[in-house]
């Protein structure tokens, strides 16, 4: 997405395979930090469970920061062996640099899209008169930060487009600060909040709704637990300590509320989420006269029982449409009329066979997108809940990116897929036309890879799909290397995408592997909840039992299959290599949720516990003891090349779980497998994360997961030298 000239690359000749054992022979003998065993333990309902390396719980100790530096010191030490490092982060830094751009939409009198030119660091956002115009730098957050760690976290313009209100994030936590911005008279004002979390900014005239938690006691930043969220009005124009507090609920500190406008701003909503609920409650009452912005009192219940999901998607006049799995395990679109509350909620569009993923009002029509076998489909409602048009997408992928103009009903849309980067369309509502507007300039031949989904049984006979994509012509040999990847968990579903850095993979040869497991959102509510609790077990059989197909089907084998997830999906990996240790041969487990007895008592970890449950619950406690991670390792066991990564400012999941069982899998294991944790310096959970960082991770990665397979990947001269 930008204008840079295209670099030429040559293709790749062929790659060179060596014998796993002969390459280990020459691999360097780790000496692992020493890790203090402190004779810390709990109890647990009569079950006494020892946690020796508590202390790496404190993030603000002298031992836990000589120990984070003396284990990246062994790791920096063993990814700069690797040969062939170094060709490949050049190798991707050329895939890489090409201009991305995101899809044109409208606020106020001007047009914006975001735009990198290739390898800056953040995208730019930029602005334009008109459709196609000249444009014009509107915010570079690159200038936040000389190295990039400052990151945009949030954009949203006043409902007329005068002022832009946008979040930061510092070294990818998930604090934020907020500025605000006038648009027309091209400065940022003084305008400035702190403490903001997992919140957007809801505007409401000239000022906006946020949602924002207590300072922090000093030491508690980066792992106090979020709790007390309150919500404040901001008048543009005042300090922070003007602003109005709006709601809070004292007697359910673990809850977060929002609240905001429609469009037209008529009626407004607030919504409430509870850890201990999977669903929300959802409230509104009619903006009238002389409406003050701190009154949410009267307000109408739409559902407050916390069991059902209900997203707004917005309004038309009088009538209040709304996404939710009430009733509808895979979602249907329900309406109320706001002057009308007793009257109820009625049936726009029912549920289908497939998962109803998004819905969004443009003009007078629903554009609502579709999961069939974990892959996208686009239809055009009218407010009534008639068919319109069924959106032709290119092939199996996935769309997104709704935006533009509906004063004009200029709309434009993304789609992507393993092997198409991301392309924009314009979209005619009324001709169901789509027109390229932007297509990549990626210099990479895609016609040469191909993908396919393939169903699979897992341990009790669930059908699992799973995307593969790779090289044509690929031979069935069962020595392809193979990434195998997964995440499910928390409804969300995995959708076929196009990642540069995959590139250095499939054109060595390599298989992408992803597999749709239980617990995500592929096929509705039901099948995310076959994943939660007292269930999570089917998710780790569905992931072995991935690997297991793709083995036995002669994809790859053992001494050829990587597998990796990140957060949740970090658990799924550390799950799973101590429960088939045998099965893999590297394992990545990034920013992974690894010590399941404790992950509720950091930052946002008690959220997670309607997927999860607690060890505050004598049923949940024998459940989760079984597969956390930490808790699972035994000594004298090989476990797979192993290279775990987290970040010094991730405070989402708690650095000290991967601490953890780092030192407890080093301990542990019994082989020459090498063990690495690499801990990212001011970094977070992963967004916002500058792009030379990003990549740098990307090169370890797949450059660990060659070397240790024991393939050599052979660069054209042009690409090595270049």
């Amino acid at each position: 997405m930008r204008k840079t000239p295209i670099i030429l690359i040559l293709p790749i000749l062929f790659m060179a395979l060596t014998a796993c054992n002969n390459m280990s022979k020459s691999k360097m003998k780790l000496e692992y930090p020493v890790a203090q065993k402190d004779s810390v333990s709990d109890n647990y309902f009569g079950t006494i469970v020892q946690d020796p390396y508590r202390w790496l719980e404190d993030d603000n100790s002298e031992q836990t920061a000589a120990w984070v530096d003396a284990e990246n010191a062994v790791t920096n030490k063993y990814l700069d062996a690797i040969p062939f490092r170094e060709d490949m982060r050049k190798r991707l830094e050329t895939l890489w640099n090409y201009p991305k751009f995101g899809t044109p939409f409208k606020k106020g009198d001007f047009w914006y899209f975001y735009k990198n030119d290739g390898m800056q660091a953040q995208y730019v956002i930029y602005q334009m008169d008109s459709v196609g115009g000249e444009p014009r730098v509107f915010l570079d957050p690159n200038s936040f930060s000389e190295d990039g760690t400052v990151s945009l976290a949030n954009l949203s313009f006043s409902e007329d487009g005068n002022y832009a209100a946008y979040s930061i994030s510092r070294g990818g936590s998930d604090w934020n600060e907020v500025y605000v911005y006038d648009v027309l008279n091209k400065k940022l004002l003084d305008d400035h909040i702190n403490w903001v979390k997992f919140s957007g900014m809801s505007w409401l005239g000239n000022g906006f709704y946020y949602g924002r938690f207590p300072e922090p006691v000093e030491g508690e930043l980066i792992k106090g637990q979020n709790t007390n969220q309150q919500l404040f009005y901001h008048q543009v124009g005042t300090s922070q300590d003007k602003d109005i507090p709006v709601y809070s609920d004292p007697k359910n500190p673990s809850r977060m509320y929002y609240v905001g406008a429609t469009k037209d701003e008529t009626i407004l909503l607030m919504g409430g989420e509870d850890p201990n609920f999977k669903g929300n409650a959802l409230y509104y009452k009619k903006i009238k006269e002389n409406f003050s912005k701190n009154d949410l009192s009267d307000l109408i219940t739409i559902d407050d029982s916390y069991e059902f999901e209900f997203g707004l998607i917005g309004n038309i006049g009088d009538t209040i449409f709304v996404k939710t799995n009430q009733g509808a395990p895979k979602y249907r679109i329900m309406a109320l009329l706001a002057s009308k509350p007793e009257a109820g909620m009625f049936e726009i569009i029912p549920e289908s066979e497939d998962v109803l993923m998004g819905v969004q009002l443009f003009g007078d029509y629903l554009l609502t997108y579709y999961l069939h076998d974990a892959a996208s489909q686009a239809f055009v409602y009218n407010p009534d809940g008639k068919l319109k048009h069924k959106v032709e997408l290119p092939e199996i992928g996935s769309i997104g990116g709704f935006g533009g103009d509906e004063e004009t009903m200029t709309l434009f849309y993304t789609f992507n897929s393993f092997t198409i980067p991301g392309l924009s369309y314009n979209y005619d509502i009324e001709t169901n036309t789509s027109t390229l507007y932007q297509k990549s300039l990626l210099d990479f031949d895609m016609n040469d890879y191909e993908t396919k989904q393939v169903f699979y049984k897992s341990k009790d006979g669930t059908s699992i799909p799973m995307f593969l994509v790779y090289k044509k012509g690929i031979e069935l040999n069962g020595k392809n290397p193979t990434m195998l990847y997964g995440y499910g968990g928390f409804n969300i579903s995995l959708t076929p995408s196009f990642s540069v850095d995959r590139l250095i993979w499939l054109e060595q040869g390599g298989i992408y592997a992803q597999a749709n497991l239980r617990g995500g959102g592929e096929y509705g509510e039901e099948w995310h909840l076959a994943g939660t609790r007292l269930n999570k077990q089917n998710v780790f059989d569905d992931f072995i039992a991935a690997a297991d197909y793709l083995i036995q089907e002669g994809y790859t084998s053992t001494p050829y299959l990587a597998i990796s997830g990140r957060s949740n999906g970090g658990l799924l990996v550390g799950a799973c290599m101590t429960q088939r240790p045998d099965l893999f041969r590297v394992a990545f487990p990034g920013v992974g949720v690894l010590d399941m007895l404790r992950y509720h008592k950091f930052t946002i970890g008690h959220y997670w516990s309607v997927d999860y449950g607690t060890s505050d619950d004598s049923v949940q406690f024998a459940n989760l003891i079984k597969y956390s991670p930490l808790h699972n390792l035994k000594e004298g066991v090989c476990y797979p090349s192993t290279f775990i990564v987290t970040a010094d400012h991730d405070d989402r999941v708690f650095p000290a779980h991967s601490f953890k069982f780092a030192a407890a899998l080093q301990a542990a294991h019994s082989c020459e497998n090498p063990v690495l944790i690499r801990i990212d310096k001011n970094a977070g959970h992963g967004a916002g994360k500058p792009t030379a960082m990003y990549i740098a991770d990307r090169v370890d990665m797949w450059s660990f997961a060659f070397f240790e397979m024991g393939i050599t990947p052979i660069y054209p001269k042009e690409t090595a030298t270049k």
